[in-house]
């Protein structure tokens, strides 16, 4: 596939100075340069705010280090040795994870991913949802494009079948390789990597409404991103720019209190993937094995970073290769 890349201009906008009263976080980043904390995860771009977020309130912040998905070229995440590339997104964080276990490093201990399994050649790893997320599309705010579409008509999008609305020629945007925004869209359109139009640019960074610079773009978008992109919550970067969601098939992204509508056609769990072999690992367990795990306890962390909770919260039912 020939797949059209363009230029894509904008530096990120500085995160709010302000938190959320009572639910007030401290910034959420890479932990600190000598802050290394017992376990380690890298991955999806999609829930780095919320793990970080959720790694700033458990066990005062001495449990849980997440690393985000953009950043300097590398990362080291114990005192001694393991600096290695930062991956950027669910599925370079799985594989990631995957390469420490196979070579037993002991760099990482699980990778935070907004897909589920690709692959289900062995039972290698496990995966703990701990939130409910969604997926629409975004168009500029001022555009004239639609902010209601079918997913027939995003199909259309997609294969390039469709290449303007309302007179604008459309330039649709796909996440970076690796992302499991990208996987779980193309998956909700019934599109495979072979199958999504070669007028598509697949190389924008996920969730930046920044990316979003002429009249014509639509991307993809995790709404508990947008909502938390919105929440003026310290170290979370506002990407959103001039986006908006829009609605699929006459149903909103957003309840009339700008909540996440967990029933949105597109909606997905998101992920905390841990090696099967490590389940009965105490640590391990106590932080996101069952409903009473640590990060299942965090409902009021999860919601403010935009997520919905989930009655399968730590469940350890879904196992796979990758």
């Amino acid at each position: 596939m020939n797949v059209k890349s363009r230029a894509r201009i904008g530096a990120v906008v500085g995160a709010a100075a302000l938190a959320l009263g009572a639910m007030a976080l401290p910034a959420s980043a890479d932990p600190a340069t000598g802050d290394y904390r017992v376990l380690a995860g890298v991955g999806s771009d999609t829930t780095q705010d919320v793990v970080n977020g959720l790694g700033t309130a458990i066990d005062s912040a001495a449990l849980i280090a997440s690393y985000n998905a953009t950043g300097s070229a590398t990362i080291k995440t114990r005192a001694t040795g393991c600096e290695i590339a930062r991956p950027n997104g669910s599925s370079a964080g799985i594989n990631a994870l995957r390469n420490a276990v196979d070579n037993n490093t002991g760099c990482l201990d699980f990778a935070r991913s907004s897909r589920g399994v690709a692959n289900t050649s062995s039972n290698d790893l496990t995966w703990i949802p701990f939130g409910k997320d969604a997926v629409t599309f975004a168009v500029r705010s001022d555009s004239a494009l639609p902010q209601a579409l079918t997913t027939a008509q995003l199909i259309s999008v997609y294969t390039c079948d469709t290449t303007t609305l309302n007179g604008v020629a459309l330039t649709p945007l796909l996440p970076q390789a690796g992302s499991g925004t990208r996987s779980f869209f193309l998956a909700q359109l019934g599109l495979t990597e072979d199958t999504f139009g070669d007028c598509v640019d697949d190389t924008v960074q996920e969730h930046n409404g920044q990316a979003l610079d002429s009249a014509g773009d639509i991307a993809p978008y995790s709404v508990a991103q947008y909502i938390a992109q919105g929440n003026e919550i310290e170290g979370v970067d506002d990407r959103r720019g001039e986006a908006v969601l829009g609605s699929v098939n006459g149903v909103q992204p957003q309840l009339t209190d700008g909540t996440l509508n967990t029933v949105f056609p597109f909606n997905r769990d998101v992920y905390n993937v841990v090696p099967t072999a490590k389940l009965g690992d105490a640590t391990i367990a106590a932080a996101f094995v069952g409903s009473t795990s640590k990060v299942c306890a965090q409902t009021a962390v999860i919601n403010t970073y935009g997520f919905g909770t989930v009655a399968n919260c730590g469940a350890t039912s879904l196992k796979g290769e990758s």
